[in-house]
């Protein structure tokens, strides 16, 4: 089965709007884009080519899927990130997107959300991999859907801005699983629900 992993870059207040340009995500009138740059080196661009990696394919709200459909197919040919997410399935959720969608190897999920997810994570192969799409990510939280966060969180308390997390009908329980510090302070954490956790040391094998 597939994982269903939710990647996300954060700042310390939890905002994850406009990490890579100042012009990514100007909505609401946001003006602090790209406070990620500064941060990069070899860990952290180790830890995301290894996720990469283990991608088979990439799940996307609208808005993250209008902002990568405008990017990543002007890309250089030789670019190695420009060819993983052009020649990636991508599975766009939206009521408006209609296909054929001109970004190829595109797919709407336009109804029955979670039963098409579902099925995503029933096929084998590599990990489904969901970045930004904040209002998307908080569903898949409440339907219990995500495998395993990974977060790179960036040592910034930017103070405006969209943050991942907004008011939550009940507490989510998570366990940490692996972290990572990199050279400019960014730490990167990964944790799995607190049940899925409990029950994948359940079926380990007893020493």
């Amino acid at each position: 089965m597939a994982k269903l992993v939710v990647s996300e870059f954060l700042t310390l207040d939890g905002v994850m709007q406009g990490p890579g340009d100042p012009n990514e995500d100007r909505t609401g009138g946001f003006d602090r884009g790209g406070w990620q740059l500064a941060y990069f080196d070899d860990i952290f661009g180790g830890v995301l080519m290894e996720g990469f990696a283990a991608t088979g394919g990439y799940l996307l709200g609208r808005r993250t899927y209008e902002i990568f459909a405008a990017h990543w197919p002007n890309q250089p040919a030789d670019d190695p990130l420009a060819a993983t997410f052009n020649d990636s399935p991508k599975y766009v959720v939206s009521t408006t997107l209609r296909e054929p969608l001109p970004w190829q190897n595109s797919i709407v999920i336009g109804d029955d959300v979670r039963g098409r997810i579902e099925q995503l994570k029933a096929e084998p192969g590599k990990d489904v991999q969901v970045i930004g799409s904040g209002q998307l990510v908080r569903m898949l939280t409440r339907e219990g859907l995500v495998d395993e966060y990974r977060f790179l969180i960036h040592p910034l308390v930017l103070g405006a801005g969209k943050r991942l997390f907004e008011e939550t009908d009940s507490p989510v329980r998570l366990r940490l699983v692996d972290t990572k510090p990199t050279s400019t302070g960014v730490l990167i954490v990964s944790y799995v629900p607190e049940a899925a956790a409990s029950d994948q040391a359940a079926r380990s094998p007893q020493g």
